[in-house]
């Protein structure tokens, strides 16, 4: 299937951030999934780190944010606006997440910011971030609901809560909470 390979986070390169933080604001996404100062962060298809770069201020010098996308772009964004405001607690690489492996058992959040419906192979991602979480570590997905919305991917290839749950609990996670996020998302919370 290769639909899956445009650029994550349809419409949203379109948007401008400060319109996009009006209903969806990483800062209070973050802090409710639980990250905080020390924590490693793993963002998983980070696209232009709309959540990569608050969780990077968030975890602070003691803590660490690794981020992969396949967006060359977006990758290279980060690195400038890290560079620039002199963040150095980052780790971001170009390249498919089906074979992004950062460490085994580092991580305090995996998140998956509205991007699960992307990749080529959700399974193996999902796979990957098992490998990457610690334990007592918490794997964050928040994404887009299957209902109309003015922005965002079309509906068809969008996953449901149900849908994601069971690719969440398949790779041997629990599901914590599912929760509304904001007007257009959920936020799915697993062990």
């Amino acid at each position: 299937m290769t639909e899956n390979k445009h650029s994550p986070h349809h419409g949203f390169h379109l948007m401008p951030d400060a319109e996009r933080r009006k209903w969806q604001n990483p800062d209070t996404i973050l802090r409710e999934s639980g990250l905080k100062a020390g924590d490693t962060f793993i963002d998983i298809g980070c696209g232009q780190g709309f959540f990569l770069l608050p969780a990077a201020r968030l975890v602070g010098r003691s803590g660490f944010v690794y981020g992969v996308d396949i967006n060359t772009s977006g990758i290279q964004s980060i690195e400038a606006a890290a560079a620039k405001e002199g963040i150095h607690n980052l780790k971001v690489v170009n390249a498919e997440a089906e074979a992004t492996v950062f460490c085994e058992g580092c991580g305090d959040v995996i998140f998956f910011g509205i991007d699960l419906h992307d990749f080529r192979d959700p399974a193996a991602v999902m796979q990957n971030a098992r490998k990457m979480l610690k334990p007592g570590g918490r794997l964050i997905d928040l994404d887009w609901k299957k209902a109309p919305s003015p922005w965002g991917p079309p509906l068809e290839i969008r996953f449901d809560e149900a849908r994601a749950q069971q690719l969440i609990k398949t790779a041997g996670f629990k599901i914590e909470s599912t929760r509304d996020s904001g007007p257009y998302h959920y936020l799915i919370i697993a062990r």
